[in-house]
This record gives C-alpha cells, sequence and structure tokens, in this order.
C-alpha cells in the first residue's frame, strides 16, 4: 500500500495494536497467578523473581537481536509466529507440575512476545504520520489494555475451574491470530540489514547515542519500579486476605489506568513536548506509590489506579523520542526503550523476591518505589523532541537528528 508521510493510517495501526494486544493478553496470564503457583507447586518467592526475571529477559531483553533479523528477513514469520507461541504455551503454564516445567512454558510464551513487539513498534512511526506521540500510545494501550483485561479473566477462570482448564484459553487465542493472518501488512525494511547487527546498531544511534542512554537508563529505572509492583502486588494482597480475583482485580486496573494515562501523556507531547510530561509524572510517582502501600479496604483500588497511572504514563513517550532521534532504526530503538528496558526492569525482580523472603513484601516495595527520585534528578539532562513549534495551537513532529528541537 501508498504509504503517505503525512497522514494517520488508522487502519494499520488499529490492526498492529491487535497483534500486541493479542500477545500481551496471553502474557499476561503469568504474574496475577502466582499465588496460585506459590500454594500449588510450593514456590519461594526467590523462585517466583526468578520466574518473573526469566519472563522479562526473554520476553524483553534479546528484542534488540530479534528486530534486526526480523528486518532482515522483512518477513510476518515473527509477527504471527511470535503470537502463536504466547497463544499455545502460556495456558500451558496450568498444566505445569512443579517449577522447572513452569519456568519452560512461561521461556516460550516469553520468547513468542520477543518476536512480535519489535516488528509492529517498528511499524508505527511509518504509518503514524505527524501524530507520533498519540499513534504510539494507540499502539501502546493494546498491550496495557491486555494486561488489564487479562488477568481479571484468567484469575476467574482459574478461580472457578482451576489450573487445569488454562489450556482451553488457546482456542479463541488462535481465532484472533487466525483473524490477524488477513489483516497485518508486512513489516517495512529500514534498509539496515546488510549492515550486521553492530553496524545497524552503530548506524541507528549515530550521534546521538549519548541521548539514546539517557533515555534509555530512565526508561529502565522505570520498568525497575513497574515489573517490580506488578510482580509482587498480587501475592502482597493474597497475602492480606484478598482472593485471588481481587488480586487479579488490582493487577487489571494498575495496567487499565496506564493505558488511560498513556494516551494522555501521547496526546499532550505532541502538543507540549515531552520534558514538561516526564517532570509531572515522577514527581508524583513516588508518592503515589508509597500511599498504595499503607491503603487499606476499598482505598486500595483507587490507589492502585493513581499508581498504575503514574508508572505506566511515559511508556511510550520514550520510545517516540528514541524514534524520532533515530528514525533510520525505528524497531532498534522501539526493542532498546520497550524491550531491552522492561526486560533488564525485570531481572531485578529475583532480587526484589529476595528481599521480600527477607524483609517482607511491603518494605521491599517500600525501597523500589523511592527510584523514580532518581529519575527526577536525570530529566533535567534529556533532550526534548518534538516541542511545541511557534504559533498558536501547532504541534510539531517527532524532530531529527541535529534538528533544533533537540536540545537538553
Amino acid at each position: 500500500m501508498s504509504i503517505d508521510p503525512q497522514r494517520t493510517h488508522w487502519k494499520v495501526i488499529v490492526a498492529i495494536t491487535l497483534v500486541h494486544f493479542t500477545g500481551d493478553f496471553f502474557s499476561s496470564f503469568t504474574s496475577p497467578l502466582f499465588p496460585v503457583f506459590v500454594d500449588q507447586l510450593h514456590l519461594s518467592l526467590a523462585q517466583v523473581g526468578f520466574i518473573a526475571g526469566v519472563n522479562r529477559f526473554l520476553a524483553f531483553v534479546v528484542q534488540p537481536t530479534v528486530g534486526y533479523l526480523a528486518d532482515r528477513t522483512q518477513s510476518r514469520v515473527y509477527v504471527l509466529g511470535g503470537v502463536l507461541l504466547t497463544v499455545v504455551f502460556l495456558p500451558l503454564t496450568g498444566l505445569a507440575a512443579s517449577f522447572w516445567p513452569l519456568l519452560g512454558c512461561v521461556a516460550l510464551g516469553s520468547i513468542g512476545s520477543s518476536m512480535f513487539h519489535p516488528s509492529v513498534a517498528g511499524m508505527v512511526p511509518v504509518y503514524a504520520g505527524r501524530q507520533a506521540g498519540l499513534a504510539m500510545s494507540v499502539f501502546n494501550t493494546g498491550g496495557t489494555l491486555a494486561f488489564g483485561v487479562g488477568p481479571v479473566l484468567i484469575t476467574a477462570w482459574v478461580a472457578r475451574f482451576g489450573l487445569g482448564a488454562m489450556p482451553w484459553a488457546t482456542l479463541p487465542g488462535l481465532a484472533a491470530l487466525a483473524f490477524l493472518y488477513f489483516t497485518v501488512p508486512r513489516p517495512v525494511s529500514e534498509g539496515l540489514r546488510h549492515l550486521g547487527f553492530w553496524g545497524a546498531l552503530r548506524e541507528s544511534l549515530g550521534t546521538v547515542w549519548s541521548s539514546m542512554v539517557l533515555i534509555w537508563v530512565i526508561q529502565v529505572l522505570r520498568a525497575v519500579v513497574g515489573q517490580s509492583f506488578l510482580t509482587f502486588i498480587p501475592v502482597l494482597y493474597v497475602g492480606q486476605g484478598y482472593s485471588l480475583t481481587a488480586a487479579g482485580a488490582l493487577f487489571s486496573i494498575f495496567t487499565v489506568a496506564g493505558t488511560f494515562s498513556g494516551v494522555l501523556a501521547g496526546h499532550l507531547s505532541d502538543r507540549i513536548g515531552f520534558k514538561p510530561i516526564f517532570y509531572g509524572v515522577y514527581g508524583l510517582m513516588t508518592p503515589l506509590l508509597i500511599l498504595l502501600l499503607h491503603l487499606e479496604g476499598a482505598w486500595v483500588y483507587l490507589g492502585t489506579a493513581l499508581a498504575g497511572a503514574s508508572v505506566l504514563a511515559t511508556l511510550p513517550l520514550g520510545v517516540v523520542m528514541a524514534q524520532a532521534l533515530a528514525p533510520r532504526g525505528r524497531s532498534m530503538a522501539a526493542s532498546l526503550m520497550m524491550g531491552l528496558s522492561v526486560g533488564l526492569g525485570g531481572l531485578v525482580a529475583p532480587l526484589v523476591g529476595m528481599l521480600a523472603d527477607r524483609y517482607g513484601v511491603r518494605h521491599a516495595l517500600h525501597g523500589v518505589a523511592l527510584l523514580p527520585l532518581v529519575i527526577l534528578a536525570l530529566i533535567r539532562f534529556m533532550p526534548e523532541v518534538g516541542a511545541p513549534r511557534a504559533g498558536r495551537g501547532s504541534a510539531a513532529a517527532p524532530a531529527s537528528p541535529g534538528s533544533s528541537d533537540l536540545r537538553p
């Protein structure tokens, strides 16, 4: 199809958002079910953290390499094959009888997640036109909404029918995959495949590597906070007497709130730039996370929504900034900022799990909640991308490297 760089091709954006939703819907099954796995398989919190770390590593850390391979082939195999692995293997975790089979199913499903994310994320700026922030936020909504809906449905299903009924979830997943086969376009090459992996990385980053590293560090620290709370909040509240379904609802509220805040942040970033959004979000994050850990009763649900909105609001913005700085490496930039950062953030989960075993979940999360204060100190050095142009009501498109719109 002909691609007009000035127009937002919403049909394609919606199609690749559906890919994101389908894959992440099944990827959302593991964390909210940790209380059940702990009970039935007698897992320690350190083992829970290890599974979470492997999940994040294989689903996210390997994404830059997979993104490069996907660009070489320009094939939908990485997109559709990746979704297939998540649809098949993550529901099979319900049949795991011990730690190692559970880990194996999670690992295979996580590899599937790493396959489809780089290609579809790299397609967003191609079809976004002049609404890059909004389009990436809509795309990100597919994932965060999936992580909002999936835990509610799977915990309700398991509470009613048991872990052994989880494989039935594969059937609607296969139906969705059949629909995607006919609607998702082929990934667009970025012209870097002849350079080799390291050459493609150098070409992608060019002279903006220091700005990219700074944004990436901020994304990693944000991911540490988000992944730690998403992993251990269900365990914390089930341990306090909440039902499994209630814990799943808290997990979902956390991510759904991030869905709406991400879209709002994306819309505002197209108008006022990125740094004001980052300052506001991270200034509120630590107080909201600590507040959540001290709330009781029905107030917990409101606190979870506010905390999730703050933690997840800037996830798509970091990706958009990186893609604006490195337009020749869209998939690579998305892999670094969304994949590698979230994966490395998740690798801290085993450490948080060990601290939780020793000091309790609440105390461990208190320490994690202080990390946004570190991020606040880094935002000052972050480049501004896509700040408004002169003129009333105008919003700039993402700037290119070397542009005057890239300033500390």
